[in-house]
């Protein structure tokens, strides 16, 4: 267990292999269920010790994280009885996290919440950092607040049930902050990589803890990231275009994992690293990454994806780029008083799939 400092107070992460251990013990009578369907259906030990009544069960994709479902759950809420000193539970991954978390921050000028994350990814990283987000007008998380859980139970026995494209979108969220710290599990994760897929459930629970640890030494700096926080960024710039241009084929974690290796293959060509450095951080990348291209005539569209990105200022590109080890900055890509221009970025970004053609 470890504490997360936050402006709401503090909130506490656990960690414990049974279900029904945690069903049992942190689920209480006045809780409100939020599942994901795969989650309900897949482990009915949670169902069949709730009242049915108490729980909202979610379709989960990026496609249902909009003001829609919210309206809809608040809807549920209100007809069952929900007050304020009730509690919210929510159990899935991150779209699960984001519609029940942005439900509890407005409802009621804002409700607790409880969560039990069933994906690597949100185990690893969007469990912890108070943020809300939901998407608007085809554009990702563009809605949101800073509303952190009371409690979160991690429980690795939800990732015996992952695909392996799941655990490889979690460790591509863990590779971005092992990165930024040069973590001593780099190595590690790099060479056990193909078992860490096969049996997450087994492996996992240290890689989970240096993931969160490194992440919660930044959110109790900068909680609201409007400062150091932001470095945390670094992949999602591009990444987050990938994934709507794909229509969220690509998932998250992979799409960062690629929008890594694009923002350090822009740093190389603009003299920010070398190849040296270049090739360091690539060894580490290259086993999450997938094969992937953008055709040069939707490369206007993606670039109008990077502008529409909430980080994005008027008609800047704000991103992430690498400008050594342990030393990711903060960079606004324009055609005034910048060090890398738009067309320039359209070009290296050109180059990026002719050359890397992943």
């Amino acid at each position: 267990m470890f504490n997360v400092e936050s402006h709401k107070g503090t909130y506490c992460v656990l960690f414990d292999a049974s279900l029904q251990k945690v069903v049992k013990k942190h689920i209480h009578n006045k809780d409100f269920l939020v599942i994901d369907a795969n989650i309900y259906n897949k482990y009915p030990i949670i169902h069949q010790n709730i009242d049915k009544d108490r729980i909202y069960i979610i379709e989960a994709s990026e496609g249902v994280k909009t003001l829609r479902t919210c309206q809809e759950l608040i809807d549920v809420l209100i007809s069952y009885g929900f007050k304020r000193n009730h509690k919210l539970v929510a159990v899935g991954g991150g779209v699960v996290q984001d519609i029940t978390a942005f439900v509890a921050s407005v409802l009621f000028r804002g409700v607790g919440w409880k969560f039990l994350p069933t994906t690597l990814l949100a185990q690893a990283d969007s469990c912890i950092g108070s943020k809300t987000s939901i998407n608007f007008s085809h554009t990702k998380n563009l809605l949101g607040s800073f509303h952190p859980p009371e409690q979160i139970i991690c429980c690795t026995e939800f990732l015996k049930t992952l695909s392996s494209n799941d655990i490889k979108s979690g460790i591509g969220e863990m590779l971005h902050y092992f990165i930024y710290a040069d973590s001593s599990l780099l190595e590690d994760i790099t060479t056990e990589y193909e078992q860490l897929v096969e049996n997450p459930h087994e492996l996992m629970e240290r890689y989970i803890k240096e993931s969160l640890s490194i992440k919660r030494e930044m959110v109790q700096r900068d909680e609201f990231d409007r400062g150091p926080r932001r470095v945390f960024n670094y992949g999602h710039t591009f990444g987050h275009a990938i994934e709507a241009l794909s229509n969220y084929e690509i998932n998250h974690g992979i799409a960062v994992t690629i929008g890594m290796d694009i923002a350090n293959y822009i740093a190389l060509k603009n003299d920010i690293i070398d190849k040296k450095t270049y090739f360091y951080f690539y060894k580490y990348l290259k086993k999450n990454l997938i094969p992937y291209y953008i055709n040069n005539d939707r490369m206007e569209e993606y670039y109008q994806l990077l502008l529409k990105d909430k980080k994005s200022i008027d008609n800047n590109i704000i991103c992430i780029l690498p400008y050594g080890i342990k030393n990711l900055k903060v960079v606004k890509i324009s055609d005034s008083h910048t060090d890398i221009s738009i067309d320039k970025l359209k070009s290296d970004l050109v180059d990026y799939m002719e050359e890397r053609c992943l």
